[in-house]
């Protein structure tokens, strides 16, 4: 018998080199960080109650075996973790500014990562689990690109919810042509949507966040909650005909914002977990903003991501329970 799982999600593994200070002689030190989307979104969930369990792939080298002890100890399941001899993990650099936003530089080409086959996907346990979660830098490629429309395919031939995160990483794309036609699949695919407002200002070129979802809404109206996360200003949900916005938490301490929204999406995965698609009330999907923005404040103030995830009680004390 398979084991379902709440949360399966496929993609990326990597190592986020941050700066951490300088050396004596004036060098920035660099903190390697474990990280990658999906996974960072597992750990925010195992925080939180649930069983999770990753797809992708790691170099068997010195970093892959530093993310696989770091996922584990996080209470993630690896058994669908694919450690390659012949690849190096994926590194990123993470150049942080004064107000929390980052700029990447990836090691890449290739990366373990992106070197994910069909054959690798896992479809049983994908077809089992409650909700499949995915991202784009498993789309930046032909090979993984196939594996995850395969693992895509499995989750609704399972009935999974499925979710999707376009995580928009423009140095790792052909072309930002190529980025938006696989954004576009994605969100063709998808019951729940996380989008940062750049991302929908590069689908839709509104810069208005309700002019955006409306136009994606009208297109994919496949997409039952559809949430944008507008950084430290907050986040809206458009759900039915119902429009919520609530408020980001502005308490200070920020550091840097990596793992932010993948916290942020966790959250929000949790609560479908916990209370499904159907019948959401206003009062709702207010709730659920609510703890996703404080979870998601708690990790900005922190380095990191994977190990960076708050505690049910820390967000709820924040949030006011």
């Amino acid at each position: 018998m398979n084991q379902q799982f709440d949360v399966v999600a496929l993609g990326e593994l990597l190592i986020d080199f941050t700066q951490n200070g300088n050396s004596g002689q004036g060098n920035p030190l660099l903190e390697a960080n474990p990280g990658g989307a999906p996974c960072n979104v597992l750990a925010m969930l195992q925080k939180l109650g649930k069983k999770t369990a990753f797809v992708g792939k790691v170099g068997d080298d010195m970093f892959g075996r530093q993310l696989k002890t770091v996922a584990e100890g996080a209470g993630i399941n690896l058994a669908y973790l694919v450690m390659d001899p012949a690849a190096h993990t994926t590194l990123a650099f993470v150049q942080t500014f004064p107000n929390g936003d980052r700029d990447f530089s990836f090691y890449r080409d290739p990366g373990a990562d992106m070197l994910l086959t069909a054959d690798e996907v896992p479809e049983d346990a994908i077809a089992h689990s409650r909700i499949f979660h995915f991202g784009t830098l498993s789309m930046t490629h032909p090979g993984v690109r196939e594996a995850t429309k395969k693992a895509v395919a499995a989750a609704r031939a399972g009935g999974a919810i499925v979710s999707f995160d376009p995580n928009l990483r423009p140095p790792l794309w052909a072309s930002l042509e190529d980025a938006r036609e696989q954004i576009a699949w994605g969100l063709g695919q998808c019951d729940v949507l996380k989008i940062a407002d750049n991302e929908l200002e590069f689908m839709t070129g509104e810069t208005d966040f309700d002019r955006g979802a409306a136009i994606l809404r009208e297109k994919y109206p496949n997409i039952k909650v559809f949430n944008v996360t507008a950084g430290p200003d907050g986040s809206y949900s458009y759900y039915g005909d119902k429009r919520v916005f609530v408020p980001g938490f502005t308490l200070g301490g920020t550091i840097e914002t990596t793992g932010a929204g993948d916290t942020f999406c966790a959250c929000v995965l949790n609560f479908v977990l916990e209370h499904g698609l159907e019948g959401l009330t206003e009062a709702d999907l207010a709730r659920m903003l609510r703890f996703a923005n404080a979870a998601a404040y708690i990790v900005t103030t922190r380095k990191g991501a994977i190990r960076s995830m708050p505690e049910r009680e820390q967000v709820e004390a924040i949030c006011g329970g």
